[in-house]
């Protein structure tokens, strides 16, 4: 397995060069310390991993994902961080990580997370969980949208189509687009398939998630 560090932390990037060179299954290929650096790391390895920082100085590691995506097919990424607002924590679950790890975890939990996602599991640190599912000290990021944009997240989450929305609720297919582009605005979200997922982690729902289609 071929991974890529992406930290600005010194100390923090040493001790996890150092865990994974402990293990003959992991082959360190690159550690970096900016956004820009990570990207060209991520672009020019193809790394089957890459653990991000989620605070990168004046850069967002969710942001260093969403643009790394665009340059690779095969790379898993998991974010490693002591910063763990249920904000931020939904956004990077809404665009599809596949781990989500503290900084305080052991470097035995560190392994087995690297290990789960590697052989294509998710892993969240059990702090996560507890604090998407019961969003803990924290405000719903949907207290902007009105009740019928509410009514349309929650069947995006159940992965009903326009058509199928709008024969639900008794409106037009237009009318349905109309209220996804007003939540994907409200949400600062790229397309429906994240809004599903972020209402997913909310517990609104979820069955089988698809149409990457904006509004």
């Amino acid at each position: 397995m071929k991974v890529v560090i992406v930290d600005d932390h010194p100390v923090v990037r040493q001790g996890i060069e150092d865990l994974l060179r402990l293990n003959n299954d992991i082959e360190l290929l690159k550690s970096t310390s900016t956004y820009q650096e990570g990207l060209n790391a991520i672009k020019n390895n193809d790394p089957d991993m890459a653990i991000i920082d989620l605070k990168l100085a004046e850069d967002n590691g969710t942001d260093l994902i969403i643009e790394a995506k665009k340059h690779t097919e095969n790379c898993k990424f998991m974010i490693l961080s002591s910063y763990s607002s249920a904000k931020e924590v939904s956004r990077a679950i809404s665009y599809g990580i596949h781990g989500y790890v503290l900084k305080d975890a052991l470097p035995e939990e560190l392994l087995e997370a690297i290990r789960l996602v590697a052989n294509g599991r998710k892993y969240y640190d059990p702090e996560i969980v507890d604090m998407v599912m019961n969003n803990e000290n924290e405000s719903s990021p949907f207290g902007e949208l009105t009740q019928r944009e509410m009514d349309i997240l929650r069947s995006l989450a159940e992965g009903r189509s326009n058509k199928a929305i709008a024969e639900n609720l008794v409106v037009s297919e237009n009318t349905v687009k109309k209220h996804i582009c007003n939540i994907l605005d409200k949400l600062e979200l790229q397309d429906r398939t994240q809004a599903a997922l972020l209402a997913y982690s909310y517990g609104l729902g979820g069955k089988e998630i698809g149409n990457h289609a904006r509004c």
